[in-house]
Formats: structure tokens, C-alpha cells, sequence
């Protein structure tokens, strides 16, 4: 076993805390070399897989492609798998809020994508796996995705190879994480193979495919056994909304205080991102856990806190001994921008079964097991006196593009605003 996975072999780039590593590595893959160069996360690394190589310098600008396969004791054609997730804000929904139609390839940050691209070129492995979020697809607006397949078709002509993008888009809710996370992969045979989307093994609870299979894994199911009545106190809100967030029932956000929902009318509809004032509900997936956590931004928990690192490392299915370094703020961010273990070990799998014919087990590693106590939702408290003078009649959003925000962008940009 130790020669076989010797020989699937994969360069990491953009490593992260290293949650799709640990993935493949439990799939079978060995991991060559990480290029990460944020401290936290090296250090974070260095804790949780010592055998792991960490690349020097870490800056994957600044590193060279051969450089990397001195570091990582391999030549080109001989690397299995280059994974890696480019940081993905110009491509995000968030960034697409707040900037509109924003220049997404023309931003600096997205040039992380042409690295990797360089590193396919430089290394031709056998196989390439990205990872970005969906936006990178998003339909109409797939200039992530054409300039993928522009430079793959250069690479073919050069090298004579036959890499061609296979898109797979997934919830990663079914697949046993406790949480809907929808995140687009991409993948990519050296010899012109194709990947399909693996067929769903989790189920929302009721319907009639988990009949025939397992439900959907439930934030209870993932803590449920770390509730406590007494935490830290700094996993006590704050800021100009912490008073407010008692009064928001589990697995819901601001939209409960608006015209359309069932509580006080203190906001618009959709007037605020989607997780402002957003909550767990026990019985439930978790939200999406999100990378840059603010005093409002949830998802919190449904006693009406912060999460604590444990119980984000639990929604995000790493193993139960690992450590994540660094202050609060950094480890959120560490495990927010992480691809949950379980679904790189699927990936793994599947990149084993597909492409490369093997008959790997299919065992899922990660997924937490069900739990059959789960209480009924924590209660609500009344709105407090002070944002009861919120309570009005308050405009709706008016639309994509046609928000304050917007306009005063194609204001900027020279544009005639409606």
C-alpha cells in the first residue's frame, strides 16, 4: 500500500489549513509539497501533518515550478494530482453584493488562477483538481471558466496532452457535511478523460430519495454534544445588533424582522447580505461557514453566540484532534475558506475510480454520525426596547444593480445611472 501510494503523488497549492489534503491523503494520495503562504495556516500545518513539506519561500508568485519539484522529490509528467483552491473573492456571490458587476479578471486577486495554470503547464500531472465557488461558473459570467479552457487547449498544443475541463458543482450538504456549502470543482484528466458529478449519498430529511439512503447530516448531529448552558466570553456577540440577535428563532436572519417576515418590521427585504443576524437550526445542515466573520455576520449559534474554533472544525468535518493556530479571527478564517475533509476524501475516491481505474473503498472517513436526541428549538425573547424605534414601513431592495451601492459605482465610472 505504501508503494501504491507512493505513486499518487499530489502538489498542493494555496494549501489553506489543509482541509482537501487531509481529504485525498485519507483517499490515498501522498502529499508531495505545500505552497501556502500564510503564517497561521503554515503553522497550522506544521501542527496538525509534520511529515508534510511546506514549500519555500510559500508565496506561489515567488516559487518557481521546477523550484517545486526539487522541494517535493519529483519530475515533470510524474506528479498524480495538482490540487489547489485559488483565493476566490473576485469570483464569490459576496463580492458580486457588494461590487455589482464587478471586474472579476481584471482584479489583481484573481491572477492566483493563472499561477495555478502556470504550475499545470510547468508540472503536466495526471490530473488537475481546483476548487473555486460557484461564481467561477456563475451563468453568464463564466470568464473564470473560458480562460481555464483557453489556456488547458494552449497547454494541449504544446505539450501534446488532452486536458479538458470537467465541471462538477455540488452541495456538499449531500454528501454527509452538516452544512450546505456549494462549491464548484474542477477537474481535469491529462489524457482526455472525463469526471462526473458522484451521484448524491445524503438526502434532505422527508424526501423521497432518503428513503433510499442516509439524511441529511444536522448541526446537532455535528455539536450537539458540545451544547453547553456556559462559554468563553468571547463568543459573546457584540457591537450595535448583539442585543437583537435573542429575538431571531433558530434558522433564520434579519428577514424575520421585516414587512415578509413574522417579527417586527425593523428592516427591508433584502436590504442586508444574507448572513446579518443569521442562526443555526439544530435540526438542520448549518449554514455556509464563512471566512471573514463580522459582529453581525452568522452564522452563530442557536444560543445566540458565536461558535466556538471546535465546533466550526466540526461543521467543516475535520478530524477531531486537530488544532487550528492563531487568534479566533485567523482560525475562523482558516476553517471558513477550508474544503471540508469529507469532500476532498469523495473527490479522491472518485478521481481514483474515474480516471485513473481503481477500485477505491468508499467508506466515508468524516461524516458525523447521526444523533437521536436532538431537542426542540431554542426559544426567542422579544425584541428589546431600543430597536423597537426601527419598527416602520421600510423599502424592498430594488434589485440587482439598481441598489444605492450600485449606482453610486456607475456614478464613479462615468455611467449615466437610471
Amino acid at each position: 500500500m505504501a508503494e501504491v501510494r507512493k505513486r499518487r503523488r499530489t502538489l498542493s497549492l494555496f494549501t489553506g489549513a489543509g482541509g482537501l489534503d487531509i481529504g485525498l491523503e485519507t483517499a490515498g494520495f501522498a502529499v508531495a509539497l505545500c505552497i501556502e503562504m500564510d503564517k497561521d495556516c503554515r503553522d497550522t500545518l506544521a501542527k496538525n501533518r509534520p511529515r508534510w513539506r511546506l514549500s519555500r519561500p510559500g508565496d506561489v508568485h515567488e516559487l518557481s515550478p521546477r523550484e517545486a519539484m526539487r522541494q517535493g522529490r519529483f519530475r515533470e509528467g510524474e506528479l498524480t494530482l495538482l490540487s489547489g483552491g485559488p483565493p476566490c473573492q473576485p469570483f464569490s456571490k459576496s463580492n458580486y453584493w457588494v461590487n455589482g458587476d464587478s471586474a472579476r479578471l481584471e482584479d489583481p486577486r484573481s491572477n492566483t488562477l493563472g499561477r495555478y495554470l502556470d504550475f499545470a503547464e510547468k508540472l503536466l500531472p495526471r490530473v488537475l483538481l481546483l476548487e473555486n465557488v460557484k461564481g467561477l461558473v456563475f451563468s453568464g459570467k463564466d470568464e473564470g471558466l473560458q480562460l481555464l479552457q483557453t489556456r488547458l487547449n494552449e497547454i494541449n498544443e504544446r505539450h501534446g496532452v488532452a486536458y479538458k475541463a470537467s465541471v462538477a458543482s455540488l452541495n456538499c450538504a449531500d454528501f454527509g457535511v452538516p452544512q450546505s456549502r456549494e462549491r464548484v470543482f474542477v477537474v481535469a484528466d491529462r489524457e482526455g478523460g472525463s469526471f462526473a458529478v458522484p451521484e448524491a449519498t445524503h438526502h434532505p430529511a422527508g424526501s423521497p430519495e432518503s428513503g433510499n439512503g442516509e439524511v441529511h447530516r444536522t448541526a446537532w448531529d455535528a455539536i450537539g454534544d458540545l451544547d453547553v448552558d456556559a462559554w468563553p466570553e468571547r463568543l459573546d456577540p457584540s457591537g450595535k445588533w448583539a442585543e437583537l440577535l435573542p429575538s431571531v428563532p433558530e434558522g433564520e436572519n434579519y428577514l424575520w424582522h421585516t414587512p415578509r417576515g413574522d417579527g417586527e418590521p425593523l428592516f427591508g427585504w433584502r436590504t442586508r447580505y444574507w448572513s446579518f443576524l443569521l442562526k443555526l437550526a439544530k435540526d438542520r445542515p448549518a449554514w455556509t461557514i464563512q471566512a471573514s466573520p463580522g459582529p453581525a455576520t452568522g452564522p452563530f449559534h442557536w444560543r445566540s453566540r458565536h461558535l466556538s474554533t471546535a465546533e466550526l472544525c466540526r461543521i467543516q468535518t475535520f478530524p477531531e484532534a486537530f488544532e487550528v493556530e492563531g487568534d479566533y479571527r485567523s482560525q475562523h478564517r482558516q476553517i471558513g475558506n477550508a474544503v471540508p475533509p469529507a469532500i476532498g476524501e469523495l473527490l479522491g475516491r472518485e478521481i481514483r475510480r474515474q480516471i485513473l481505474g481503481e477500485r477505491p473503498h468508499h467508506r466515508a472517513s468524516f461524516v458525523p454520525s447521526r444523533r437521536g436526541d436532538c431537542p426542540d428549538p431554542h426559544p426567542t425573547e422579544p425584541v428589546p426596547e431600543p430597536y423597537l424605534k426601527l419598527r416602520g414601513a421600510h423599502d424592498d431592495h430594488p434589485g440587482e444593480g439598481k441598489g444605492s451601492g450600485a449606482l453610486r459605482r456607475a456614478d464613479v465610472s462615468g455611467e449615466v445611472s437610471p
